[in-house]
């Protein structure tokens, strides 16, 4: 756990530079959402790089779909694509564009259009039902896009057809580019609304690779009913000036803010190996 901690502060770095370099990205809800990613794709989901066609791998939809500097950063880092194509981040005619493209390996599906992820993983957890399949389907949502009335009608849906091999993760960092979701539109009901739409609802410390792990590991053993994993998170973690931080949701950090941040960082990686 504290090697994979330390690899989610070591990929902060690589989304920092990634952001800075572009001028563009949205590095609050990268940081927030890092964990969630690495604990799913270090430890739980059923993918590697060349099996992106096999009909029994897991599939991953990243409904809050501007944060995917830290999906293209761990996608990466697994070995989908080299180094030197990420590089090219938001560029002139590359396909590594400031939403996932499915043009890219290991990404299933173009998203970013808040709302639509998990309608999407809902239609990709029946087929796998109906065909008899044994792969997950995971789909991370941001807290502002559950305003959104496509969310609840996925999740209806959902929870009618039974989907027990379905897991959504809401990034909880009650932040959004126009400030508090409190503000904008609360959620300070979603176990309730989850629940009644027929879901089994967790709680994790979403910043906590350990407290991740449990939960998706008793999503695995849930049966008969999907799976919402509430992760509490801080938007910009990692980062002191960033956490907690409605204006860095969509900021490019100036000279001085990427040497801080990037020292902050590693020195949070080094701790945590220790």
């Amino acid at each position: 756990m504290e090697n994979l901690t330390a690899k989610a502060f070591e990929l902060r770095k690589t989304v920092l530079h990634m952001i800075y370099q572009a001028k563009t990205g949205h590095i609050g809800g990268d940081f927030s959402v890092m964990d969630i990613l690495v604990t799913l794709y270090y430890i739980h989901m059923n993918v590697a790089p060349g099996r992106e066609k096999d009909p029994d791998r897991d599939r991953f939809i990243l409904s809050k779909g501007h944060s995917v500097e830290s999906l293209y950063a761990v996608l990466c880092d697994k070995g989908f694509f080299p180094k030197e194509e990420l590089l090219t981040y938001s560029t002139y005619l590359s396909k590594y564009i400031g939403h996932p493209n499915n043009k890219i390996n290991g990404i299933e599906m173009n998203s970013g259009s808040l709302g639509h992820g998990l309608s999407v993983s809902v239609g990709m957890a029946l087929a796998g039902k109906k065909d008899g399949r044994t792969y997950r389907v995971y789909t991370v949502m941001g807290d502002g896009e559950l305003a959104e009335g496509s969310v609840w009608e996925g999740a209806m849906a959902a929870g009618h057809y039974k989907l027990d091999n379905l897991c959504a993760v809401v990034d909880r960092n009650r932040l959004q580019i126009s400030g508090s979701t409190e503000d904008v539109m609360s959620h300070d009901n979603l176990e309730k609304r989850f629940a009644s739409f027929g879901w089994y609802v967790i709680h994790a410390e979403g910043n906590s690779i350990k407290s991740l792990d449990e939960a998706f590991i008793k999503a695995k053993e849930t049966r008969g009913m999907p799976t919402v994993i509430i992760a509490d998170t801080t938007k910009g973690y990692g980062v002191s000036f960033m956490e907690n931080k409605a204006g860095w949701h969509h900021k490019v950090p100036t000279e001085q803010e990427l040497r801080a941040g990037l020292e902050e960082l590693e020195e949070k990686r080094r701790a945590a190996n220790e």
